[in-house]
C-alpha cells in the first residue's frame, strides 16, 4: 500500500512538473477540450499580411482576392512581419514551379528580435526535409509534403521580440505562384526558458578522404540539436560498391578528438538497415532512394531522444563506403580514390586503416570479406537545432551556384 501510495505522489508531481515547465506563455493546452483564455491566435497571409485582429481578406470586398502573389527573379517577398513575444506553429507554402532549379535557388530566410543575420537562410525544398530539389509525398513529426505538391513545416519556433519570414527568389526565372499561411500564437510573455529555432544548410561537392562532412559545424552556446535531413550523388567513379557505411558523430560540450555520441553506419541511423530503401516514419525516413541516378535523400529527428548541449555542438558524418573485397581491389588498381579501413568476414574483424600509409589489397596477405573504405561524394544536409541566441555565427549560404550544381 505504501509503494502504490507513494507511485501515485511520483506521478502527480511528474505531471505538476510538465505542466509548470509549460511556462506562463504557453499558447496550447494537452487537452483539446481545455479552454485556454490566453490562446491569440494569428494567420498570415497574403489575405492578412498583417496578421492584425479583424483584418483578414478584406480586399475584392471580402470575396477571394489575394490568395497568391509572384517573385520576380531576384526580388525577396515578406510573408511575415510580426512583433512579439509569439511562436509560430505551422508554416504551409506552394510554389508553381517545383523544379529541381527553383526549389534549390528559392530561399527560405528567417530572422528573430530584429537582428540582421538570418537564423534560418536554407534552400526552400531542403528545409522541408527533402534535398536534392526533390519531392516526395511523405510526412513525418515535423513536415509534410501531402501529394509532394505542397510544404508543410511543424516546427514550433518561439520569438520574443520580432520574427520576419523572407522568401528571396535566386533563380533566373519569376516565380509567377506563392501561397502560404503562417499560423502562429501571440505569447502574454516571454519564457526564459524558450530558445530559438535555427537551421544551417551546406553542401560539399566532393568530400576529402578521411575527413568527415560537417551536418553542423560547431555552434557556440546551450541549446538542443534536433536532427537534420542528408542527400548523397554517390560518385560513380565506385560504380555500384554501398556508399552508406559511414558514422554519424555528436561533438558535445568541449569534445576535441573524438565525440561523446557515435553511430554504427548511415542507414543504422535512420533505423533501417542492410542498405537504404524509400520509407518514411515519424522521426526517420529515406523519402528519395533513387539507386539508378545514385542519389539518396534521408532524415532523423531527435525527438524521442534528445540531444543537448551546454556550451557547443559540433555534428557530422563519415564518408565510408563498402563493397566486397575483388571489388575494392579492383577500385583500387583503377587508380580511384580510396582508402581501406576495415576487412569483415564475420565474426573476424581486420582493421586495415593507417594515417601513414594505404593498404595495397592486391599485395597484401588478406582475407577474403566485405570492405570497407573512405571515399569522395557529394553530401548537403540541413541541420536542425535550438539555440539560446536568435542568431549564430555559422558561414553564410552558399552562392546559387554551388546549390544548383549538377543537380539531376
Amino acid at each position: 500500500m505504501k509503494l502504490q501510495l507513494i507511485f501515485i505522489l511520483l506521478t502527480a508531481l511528474l505531471i505538476s512538473c510538465n505542466n509548470s515547465n509549460k511556462g506562463p506563455g504557453s499558447a496550447t493546452s494537452d487537452e483539446l477540450f481545455v479552454f485556454n483564455d490566453k490562446s491569440q491566435p494569428r494567420w498570415v497571409s497574403f489575405e492578412n499580411i498583417t496578421g492584425e485582429k479583424g483584418a483578414g481578406g478584406k480586399e475584392n470586398f471580402g470575396a477571394k482576392g489575394h490568395a497568391c502573389d509572384s517573385i520576380a527573379a531576384g526580388a525577396t517577398k515578406v510573408l511575415l512581419n510580426m512583433k512579439g513575444p509569439g511562436i509560430i506553429n505551422r508554416m504551409w507554402i506552394t510554389i508553381s514551379d517545383r523544379s529541381p532549379q527553383m526549389l534549390r535557388s528559392l530561399v527560405l530566410k528567417i530572422y528573430w528580435d530584429n537582428q540582421e543575420k538570418p537564423a534560418v537562410s536554407v534552400p526552400f525544398g531542403d528545409f522541408f526535409g527533402i534535398g536534392l530539389g526533390k519531392t516526395a509525398a511523405y510526412e513525418n513529426a515535423l513536415f509534410a509534403n501531402p501529394e509532394s505538391r505542397s510544404f508543410n513545416s511543424f516546427v514550433q519556433m518561439p520569438f520574443k521580440e520580432a520574427a520576419k519570414v523572407e522568401l528571396v527568389n535566386e533563380s533566373s526565372a519569376d516565380l509567377t505562384m506563392v501561397f502560404y499561411d503562417i499560423n502562429l500564437q501571440m505569447l502574454p510573455e516571454w519564457n526564459p526558458q524558450y530558445m530559438y529555432f535555427h537551421c544551417y544548410w551546406h553542401r560539399d561537392t566532393l568530400t576529402q578522404l578521411t575527413k568527415d562532412f560537417e551536418i553542423l559545424p560547431e555552434v557556440k552556446g546551450k541549446g538542443r540539436f534536433i536532427g537534420s535531413n542528408i542527400s548523397i550523388l554517390a560518385n560513380p567513379v565506385y560504380k555500384d560498391s554501398w556508399w552508406g557505411e559511414g558514422e554519424v558523430k555528436m561533438y558535445l560540450d568541449g569534445d576535441s578528438d573524438f565525440p561523446t555520441l557515435v553511430g554504427t553506419g548511415t542507414e543504422d541511423y535512420i533505423g533501417t538497415a542492410w542498405g537504404q530503401g524509400q520509407y518514411f516514419s515519424t522521426f526517420m525516413g529515406c523519402p528519395v532512394a533513387d539507386e539508378a541516378n545514385k542519389q539518396w535523400t534521408f532524415y532523423r529527428y531527435h525527438i524521442p531522444d534528445p540531444i543537448y548541449f551546454k556550451t557547443d555542438c559540433k555534428v557530422t558524418i563519415q564518408q565510408i563506403g563498402g563493397q566486397d573485397k575483388k571489388m575494392v581491389t579492383e577500385l583500387q588498381e583503377a587508380g580511384k580514390e580510396l582508402i581501406p579501413v576495415t576487412i569483415h568476414a564475420a565474426p573476424t574483424l581486420v582493421r586495415i586503416f593507417s594515417k601513414d600509409s594505404v593498404v595495397n589489397l592486391k599485395h597484401s596477405n588478406l582475407i577474403e570479406g566485405w570492405t570497407n573504405f573512405y571515399r569522395r561524394d557529394d553530401l548537403s544536409a540541413a541541420a536542425y537545432f535550438y539555440l539560446d541566441s536568435p542568431s549564430d555565427h555559422l558561414p553564410d549560404l552558399q552562392p546559387v551556384s554551388i546549390r544548383t550544381y549538377k543537380l539531376k
